[in-house]
Formats: C-alpha cells, structure tokens, sequence
C-alpha cells in the first residue's frame, strides 16, 4: 500500500499535459527545448506536466533518456507538478521508474496495466501493488486500445479500494463509465484522457485532465476545460466546437505527429517522431494543418 498520507494533496487535478517531446532532426532528445515547453505551458495556464506518457514516445527512448526528461521537467517546473509515466514491461522495472520519480521530486505518477500480454485482474492487482511500494500516490492509466487490457470501473474500484491508485486517466471513450465509476469508488478521481471526450466526462465530474492538443494551443484548451468543469456550457460548448477537429486527433494512431504538426504551424517546436512512426500521409497533414490554421485564425493559439 502507498505510504503517502495526506489524503487532500492531489496533484494530479486540472490540465497536465504529457508532454511531447522535442527531437531534434538526427532525433536525439533537445532536453533545453523540453525545458522551455514545460515552462512554456505552465506560465500559459496549464497545472502540470506528465512527461514519458504515450505522446512522449517513452517506448523509443534509452533509460538515461527517460531518467533526464524527468529530471528536467522537476527543475524547471517544480516536483509537485511533474506525474511521469512509470510504465514498463515488468512490474519490477515500473517500480523502479516510480521510485527515480520519487526520488527526483515528483509527487505522483502515472501507471498502465502490465502491457506485455493481456493480464487477468490478479496481474494487474498484483501489478499496482507491487509499484505502489514506491510510496507515490498511482493515477492508473487505462488504454485498452493500446493495452489490451480494460480497466473497467470494478476493477478500478478494486485497486483504489487496496489503496493502490488514487485517480484515473480515463481512454476507454466510453463516458458511460464515469457515472457508474461514481458510484462504485467516490473518492476514485476519474481524468479526462482522451482529448475528444472532453467536455461528456467535465460534466460528469473529472477532476482533471491529462491532455494532448495543450502542447499547441495551452490557453484556449485550459479555458475549455475550466469552464466545462464548471459547468458553463455557454462558454465551453462553442469552444468544443471549434477544437473538436483537432482533438480528436488525440485518439487517433497518428496523436503524436499531429499534436506535433499543429506545435510546429502555431510556432512552437513540434519537429519529428522517432521511429517505428512514421510522417504523416498527405491528407492527414492538409487535415491536421487546415484544423489548426482554422484554431489560430479564430484567435485560439
């Protein structure tokens, strides 16, 4: 069980953004780029930083890599808004990530299910556990699309119940689920995660967000995301509008060299993907550019 005792600090509310992750072009990581992005995005409204998620390309980077990026998202931007994604193929070795994020400054960090094989539920409880040793507080990550693995909300209300995760980053798609979250684990924190479901789990009382499209237009989504969890659909649902066509771009194979396509066109630096990704096909990038030329021409950039 996680030794963090204060039930009221939860760092993990409000907008992080995982981070993408500045190449630069022989695809070495620009580790001072990524430093000014991350300071970039706080002093732009957002409340943190999940460096190493899915949009970072952590499966693609060395440990020493990996280690850094941490390390200097915590220098820039302070621990207490650093969740890094602790994600391995072995419970042992997400542990370990999860203990350099403790050790770094960190105050939470994110964790998938085991995502080698398709674990039952005894894997993945024996999975959470183990990290949870770390003494971080745990925000589970569930993406059955990549994972093959469904936290579903009785599970969920399992490993929060064990006391080994304290928030959810939700994928699934299906807003269904928060209500019935709800009312299995009330404490659970359900975040957004997934940038197109945005304002259905707002208004179903997500806690948070853990974004994607932020990375390129960080003031007019964190405007989006306060008001919709507030409740004021005036505001929020013309803006779901206008941004829908790029942040449904976060559910697509494609999420990282489009959120970085749309950081390049507003002026920031997307740059390249490491490999097995590839560039995008020509009508996917007039797509993505003609959605974010729309964003910046409406004032949202």
């Amino acid at each position: 069980m996680s030794t963090v005792t204060d039930p009221q600090h939860r760092p993990w509310r409000g907008v992080l953004v995982a981070t993408a992750l500045p190449l630069r072009d022989d695809l070495s990581v620009d580790h001072d780029r990524y430093a000014e992005h991350c300071a970039w995005l706080v002093a732009n409204g957002c409340d943190g930083v999940v460096p190493n998620g899915s949009l970072g390309e952590y499966q693609v980077l060395t440990p020493e890599e990996r280690a850094k990026v941490v390390e200097t998202a915590v220098a820039t931007v302070g621990g207490s808004r650093v969740m890094p994604g602790v994600a391995a193929y072995g419970s042992a070795e997400a542990r370990r990530w999860a203990e350099r994020a403790r050790d770094a400054g960190c105050a939470s960090v994110m964790l998938l299910p085991p995502n080698a094989y398709r674990a039952d539920d005894r894997s993945v409880l024996a999975h959470y556990a183990e990290v949870a040793k770390a003494g971080l507080p745990i925000v589970a990550y569930n993406n059955p699309i990549d994972t093959k693995v469904d936290l579903v909300p009785e599970l969920l209300a399992k490993l929060h119940g064990e006391g080994y995760i304290r928030a959810v980053k939700e994928f699934s798609g299906d807003v269904r689920r928060a209500y019935w979250l709800a009312e299995l684990a009330p404490d659970l924190d359900l975040l957004v995660g997934a940038d197109d479901v945005l304002l259905e789990l707002a208004v179903a009382g997500a806690k948070g967000w853990v974004a994607g499209y932020p990375n390129a237009l960080p003031r007019a989504s964190v405007e989006l995301y306060r008001a919709a969890a507030a409740g004021d659909l005036d505001t929020a649902l013309p803006l779901y509008r206008a941004l829908h066509p790029l942040l449904r771009w976060d559910s697509k194979v494609e999420f990282v060299q489009a959120i970085k396509l749309s950081m390049d066109i507003v002026g920031r630096h997307g740059g390249p993907c490491r490999p097995p990704r590839v560039t995008l096909l020509p009508d996917q990038e007039a797509a993505v550019r003609a959605a974010t030329e729309k964003a910046v021409a409406a004032g949202l950039a």
